[in-house]
């Protein structure tokens, strides 16, 4: 059924005239007169006369009537579910419990009348592929790994480089140490269960372990941080990377240290990834909120990946 020759019908009703509803509509009256005539065609009965008075309804015009209003409805609520203006900002994280699933929280905080729509997307090229199709909104994630490329229409903004820790239980070699350097880390073990590879931040250690030699450790199934920290406090030998930002518990009587990593500081890169042309008033609201509250970088020297860096990234060591 043509949807609008039904919007045409249901405005002669609530007008009472051809006239009325050609303006209300925006169309000429032999435009309107077309669509009911189309519209009686397909049904195969007169649902309008017209009168003296303008136009009255039929009794098969009557029993329509509530019908067409309810497919009006129905239509506009089908639209509304994906109109960018008017459906929830649909955001991906990697995790709720990481660092950027924290900065979008900051945001809803800041902006309680944005409707969120938070997913967990596990690999880069599905959510990059989600932000290209219009599956979603955007994405946080590391650009880009090797090999790959932002889809055409993407861009990255970034939002966070994201000092990592070196996580050690009271026994560990480095526990009291005030700092350690990267290069410190090497033969030392650096237990990553959830380190999946084909994703950019096994991407991201493959080139942490390359440049200053720990020993990152997959082996094992991952069992959440929860697991993971009982382990790591109760070892003189295995330790984990970590970050201040990240929303975690730490369990009670553990005694567990995040000992900061220096001379260079590693910085795990986070990038907003929107398409350039997606207009939904939350993605602007949430790029501008990201922009104005992004943390200033580390003191002295940085090191990412030479894949992982971005020219609107700002000034990163060029050391790799």
């Amino acid at each position: 059924m043509d949807l609008k020759a039904v919007r045409a019908f249901v405005a002669i009703a609530d007008s009472g005239q051809f006239q009325l509803a050609a303006v209300d509509l925006g169309l000429t009256q032999q435009a309107v007169s077309k669509r009911i005539a189309v519209l009686e065609k397909d049904l195969g009965v007169r649902l309008l006369v017209r009168t003296p008075r303008g136009a009255e309804l039929t009794i098969d015009g009557q029993a329509l009537l509530p019908h067409a209003r309810v497919l009006l409805q129905a239509e506009e609520r089908a639209a509304a579910a994906v109109r960018r203006a008017d459906r929830a900002l649909r955001v991906d994280v990697v995790g709720r419990r990481t660092a950027v699933g924290g900065l979008v929280q900051d945001f809803h905080r800041a902006h309680p009348g944005t409707a969120l729509d938070v997913v967990t997307l596990f690999d880069a090229d599905t959510a990059m592929a989600a932000v290209r199709d219009g599956a979603v909104d955007a994405t946080f994630r590391a650009v880009t790994m090797p090999g790959h490329r932002l889809p055409d229409g993407v861009t990255a903004v970034p939002v966070l480089d994201e000092p990592l820790h070196l996580c050690v239980g009271p026994e560990h070699a480095f526990a009291r140490a005030p700092w350690v350097t990267p290069a410190q880390l090497a033969g030392h073990r650096i237990w990553m269960p959830g380190n999946v590879p084909g994703t950019e931040w096994h991407a991201y250690y493959e080139a942490f372990a390359a440049q200053f030699g720990p020993a990152v450790d997959t082996v094992g199934p991952n069992f959440g941080l929860e697991a993971l920290l009982d382990t790591v406090a109760g070892s003189p030998t295995v330790a984990t990377v970590l970050s201040e930002r990240t929303p975690h518990v730490w369990p009670v009587g553990h005694d567990l240290r995040l000992v900061p990593l220096r001379d260079p500081v590693p910085v795990y890169p986070h990038f907003l990834l929107r398409r350039t042309d997606n207009r939904h008033p939350g993605l602007t609201a949430l790029q501008d909120h990201l922009t104005a509250t992004r943390p200033l970088p580390p003191q002295g020297e940085t090191w990412r990946p030479a894949w992982a860096r971005h020219p609107s990234a700002g000034a990163a060591s060029p050391r790799a």
